[in-house]
């Protein structure tokens, strides 16, 4: 075990124990025994060996491509080298008390050409990784697609076309089918918003298009369709009696100004109908019916039977939960917080209450449905100090604030079942390439040299003791 007396804050205060003092180690937020506590990643921000193994391109490698694109003319080309080191990274996370790890598996990795054939290198390379992670205690559940499409799709279309749903329903079935035993947790989609609106909207993300209209709404209903078809394929396709499968949203979360029951139902409200639109058809079967209709024109063209295979039965939801920057008073306008709050390397403000409201507002709105938090975390521009030390206090407070309010829903008794801390390594951070670190482990890009932070040592301790 790495040491960790000298990072560790007292949560209680000293007590005395044969005349000397010690410091408790007693939770005062102790969280349910069957808490899940884990760390995550995504397949091209740290696995690199973008050309090896029968990997085919994705719509990233083509975006990085892109002159001005990625920040500094980044990509994810070599990323932390995963690919290669996940071993001694899986000894490191054990070593950190990690025993759940959320990561991706690499759509292009899997089916180069996007359909056809499987690649058999690829699946070699996740039996080995699934395989490395169960012999060190750490139990693997795995995202579908974190924004890798292959290329090969994005030429025929990507999800403007409704065929890439349906391709990723076959995807989604051969992972099923030679993972399944071993990976009983399985998310469908991160953060399909971003896939959507950033990718096919603004253009900041592959495949860097700026759609309007009609175009732009039958993408989010190609993803949802791919949701749903995922979600069949993956049950159809193993034998695993304890399987489970959700959707990973990135919610629009807003804030009360205060806990009145004025200014709380005013949030729900402007949170329903800023999250509806993703979440409504998956966890109710139907779009919001207001915001369909003023589509006019520009609502996607949904066949016979859409609805119904969107709307499967889902065993969870999973919220990433980073900041708001919208604080509601009840007959106002939403005040966004941005000059008023400290802030990240991001820019985006510290606050930690949205990660409770997130959680609270999904339960009622589409309750009762098992939650979990599938990312939090936050950025620094962290260094290696003299001493061979990262003391990323800041990211700690952060990381501990946050865990405070889910430990304040846990005890509300909203049904939030894990915490997956955002990122286990520093990483390709998508449009601003290394120039932004998440992890809760440095990592010199130029020597591949892996750096426990601060951060690090607390949040193993934290999982230790299921609690702080």
């Amino acid at each position: 075990m790495i040491s960790q007396a000298s990072f560790l804050p007292a949560e209680h205060p000293p007590h005395e124990r044969n005349g000397e003092q010690v410091l408790s180690t007693r939770p005062y937020h102790s969280f349910p025994r069957t808490f899940l506590w884990g760390v995550a990643a995504a397949a091209y921000q740290i696995e690199g060996g973008a050309t090896e193994g029968g990997r085919g391109p994705s719509i990233w490698d083509t975006f990085c491509d892109r002159l001005g694109a990625i920040r500094n003319g980044d990509s994810g080309a070599v990323a932390c080298d995963h690919y290669h080191r996940y071993e001694s990274d899986l000894d490191l996370m054990a070593s950190l008390n990690v025993t759940n790890y959320r990561f991706s598996v690499a759509w292009p990795r899997i089916y180069p050409e996007g359909t056809g054939e499987p690649n058999r290198e690829g699946i070699a390379f996740y039996d080995r990784l699934i395989d490395a992670m169960l012999e060190r205690g750490i139990q693997p559940s795995a995202t579908c697609y974190h924004w890798d499409l292959p290329q090969a799709l994005e030429d025929r279309g990507g999800w403007r076309n409704r065929d890439t749903a349906r391709a990723f329903a076959e995807y989604a079935g051969t992972l099923a089918h030679h993972f399944g035993d071993r990976v009983k947790m399985w998310y469908t989609l991160n953060e399909p918003w971003c896939s959507w609106w950033l990718g096919h909207k603004d253009g900041i993300h592959a495949p860097g298009a700026r759609e309007s209209g009609k175009v732009l709404r039958q993408v989010a209903h190609n993803l949802l369709l791919a949701h749903g078809g995922g979600t069949q394929a993956l049950r159809a396709n193993t034998i695993a009696p304890d399987l489970k499968i959700g959707i990973v949203h990135n919610s629009n979360n807003l804030i009360p100004f205060t806990e009145s029951v004025e200014d709380v139902d005013a949030t729900r409200r402007i949170w329903e109908e800023r999250n509806g639109w993703l979440l409504g058809p998956v966890l109710r079967g139907e779009y919001p019916a207001g915001e369909l209709a003023a589509l006019g024109a520009d609502a996607p063209d949904i066949e016979p039977g859409d609805m119904e295979l969107i709307n499967q039965p889902t065993d969870f939801l999973g919220l990433n939960v980073y900041f708001s920057n919208e604080v509601v008073r009840a007959s106002e306008d939403p005040q966004f917080l941005e000059a008023y709050y400290p802030r990240t390397d991001f820019q985006w403000p510290i606050t930690p209450e949205a990660v409770y409201w997130s959680l609270r507002f999904a339960n009622e709105t589409y309750g009762p449905i098992s939650l979990y938090v599938t990312e939090n975390g936050c950025c620094y521009p962290d260094q290696v100090n003299a001493q061979g030390r990262v003391e990323d206090f800041a990211r700690l407070a952060f990381i501990r604030e946050n865990l405070k309010c889910v430990h304040r829903a846990s005890k509300e008794g909203i049904p939030v079942k894990g915490y997956f801390l955002w990122s286990i390594l520093d990483n390709f951070e998508w449009a601003e390439g290394y120039a932004k670190r998440f992890g809760i482990v440095h990592v010199n890009f130029n020597t591949q040299k892996r750096t426990p932070k601060a951060s690090a040592l607390w949040y193993a301790r934290t999982m230790q003791l299921n609690g702080f």
